[in-house]
């Protein structure tokens, strides 16, 4: 059986085709072996079968001179196709591996800043702490300069327990004990 010379090789499917048909013939000469076990005219047949199976294979195998020359030239095809699939992937490998350096400055940078955003954030807390232990232990408090304008800063005198002009000054508190 000859195969069709395609632009790349042979026909695949023909290759195929041939290689499930030797297949099938060599588990049937397999299977043959077995059960002779001993049948001399078995063995004859089977080294016989053996023996054009061989044949046929180098006949199939050894190529004609015009499908030398094509497959010279598909050859050189396929070298120039390889070459310039060699070459795409080599840039595109540069490529990636450029866009991964950029990636990984890009993590480092991000992750120092981080670092730095946490490490004051932590260490105002800390500061925080320590000032809120301080108080809580009744260690040193800086007083409060009088004139810090307080929560009650802004309440009408009269309602913060001031007296009223009618009173002579005394307080709320003054008026209900009298």
């Amino acid at each position: 059986m000859r195969f069709s010379v395609v632009e790349t090789g042979y026909d695949q499917r023909q290759v195929d085709s041939c290689l499930d048909e030797l297949g099938i013939r060599l588990v049937r000469l397999a299977a043959r072996a077995e059960s002779a076990a001993g049948a001399g005219r078995e063995w004859d047949q089977i080294r016989q079968e053996a023996t054009l199976l061989c044949d046929f294979l180098r006949r199939r195998t050894a190529p004609v001179e015009g499908d030398r020359a094509a497959a010279r030239a598909g050859a050189a095809v396929v070298e120039r196709e390889a070459a310039e699939l060699l070459a795409r992937a080599r840039s595109e490998l540069e490529a990636a591996r450029e866009e991964a350096r950029q990636v990984r400055e890009q993590a480092y940078d991000e992750a120092v800043r981080a670092r730095r955003d946490f490490e004051a954030a932590l260490l105002a807390r800390r500061r925080r702490e320590a000032r809120v232990e301080e108080i809580l232990a009744g260690g040193r408090a800086e007083p409060v300069p009088a004139d810090t304008p307080t929560a009650a800063a802004g309440v009408p005198s009269s309602r913060v327990g001031a007296g009223t002009a009618g009173d002579g000054g005394t307080g709320s508190a003054e008026r209900s004990a009298a």
